[in-house]
């Protein structure tokens, strides 16, 4: 795509779909989903926010063994699938797009989540030094994370397999647009690319082709089922977060990016620095546009999306730089009409950080537009 003059508000072709705007809403999560099945609330929250050019939601587990958190949405029981329904349809009748973020949290989870009690799987038995959210009588509580117990390679294909089910449920049952592979932020695809949380000895660790294994698995079979073109991928290269490490992640991710070439994506999403943190680590130097420039000399086509601490300003630059779009997530929390307010020039409101996870409609409905 030719970016001469590029702005904001464009209204790009990515994958199957023309978007109305670069701006996207970023998944947030936000434990509002009680027995993992969305709620009538959650309609009204997505299609509040209809107006971004595309919608991620928040993470979605794949199946219980992928839930990591109270209270998060799921895709994989019939109810859970049912009630997406009704949030894919207000977001189509408010003009806008929404796709699904295809999530399994690997060790980030805890055994009162997982089913039977169980222990939480990663690609190797290394506890991560982080917390989840449990909620009690109403009231979210940080704890720490249970000791997983290392995948065999025999249960692998059936994890394949599951995110392949939860596409074919949000495309061709829940009426979403599209599917995002949640292969970032320190869950379980990204804990099988790092060095930090893979220490297998078989096909599945070692080598960066081995490492980047499962995640090829995944997309293939995922755009097998569904079409690439309403297939995207999340990748944060360098984010500490979940307590995610790799001591050498160029080289790493430039080889998976351009191994995901090959697929036609409709979209690669890309988390800058930390999430929800600094776009810039010390420690961690990353070439982001030497990544695109990977992506692109392998004939990738898929939009290049930026993500992370982005204001107006820097999101023009990004786009005149060369990428297609745009990732917006905290401030869409306060301002459901947030392309409209970046359009004009006007401020955000800031959001009720004690509101973010759990809860009902405070601090998640309920924030004005500039229309009042």
């Amino acid at each position: 795509m030719p970016h001469h003059t590029a702005s904001l508000f464009d209204t790009p072709k990515v994958g199957a779909w023309t978007l109305a705007n670069r701006i996207v809403m970023a998944p947030l999560t936000r434990n509002r989903a009680p027995q993992a099945v969305p709620t009538p609330l959650m309609a009204d929250y997505y299609s509040q926010r209809a107006s971004a050019g595309l919608i991620i939601t928040e993470a979605t587990a794949i199946s219980q063994q992928g839930q990591g958190y109270a209270d998060v949405p799921g895709l994989y029981a019939e109810e859970q699938v049912e009630a997406w329904k009704p949030v894919t349809q207000a977001v189509h009748q408010a003009g806008g797009k929404i796709v699904c973020q295809l999530w399994h949290v690997g060790r980030v989870s805890h055994t009162s989540l997982q089913p039977h009690g169980g222990q939480p799987v990663a690609p190797s038995a290394i506890t991560a030094k982080t917390k989840t959210v449990l909620i009690h009588n109403g009231v979210p509580e940080f704890v720490d994370v249970s000791a997983p117990r290392a995948l065999q390679a025999y249960e692998l294909p059936d994890i394949v397999h599951t995110y392949v089910a939860a596409a074919r449920n949000a495309i061709h049952t829940a009426g979403f647009d599209g599917v995002e592979i949640h292969a970032a932020n320190g869950y379980l695809l990204d804990q099988f690319l790092k060095a930090g949380s893979n220490q297998r000895r078989d096909d599945f660790g070692g080598s960066v082709e081995n490492r980047t294994r499962l995640v090829l698995e995944v997309v293939r079979a995922v755009t097998d089922a569904v079409g690439a073109d309403k297939v995207g991928i999340r990748l944060s290269p360098v984010t500490p977060a979940n307590d995610a490490f790799d001591p050498d992640p160029q080289p790493l991710f430039d080889y998976l990016v351009r191994e995901l070439a090959a697929f036609q994506l409709a979209y690669v999403h890309v988390i800058e620095g930390a999430t929800g943190g600094a776009r810039t680590l010390e420690d961690r130097p990353f070439d982001y546009t030497g990544l695109r420039r990977a992506y692109r000399a392998a004939a990738g086509k898929g939009a290049w999306m930026v993500n992370n601490a982005l204001t107006k300003e820097l999101a023009l630059d990004e786009v005149q730089a060369g990428a297609d779009l745009v990732a917006f997530g905290r401030p869409f929390i306060a301002n459901p009409d947030l392309v409209e307010r970046l359009r004009k020039g006007k401020p955000l409101a800031e959001s009720d950080r004690s509101t973010w996870y759990g809860g009902g409609a405070k601090g998640y409905t309920d924030y004005p537009t500039l229309k009042g």
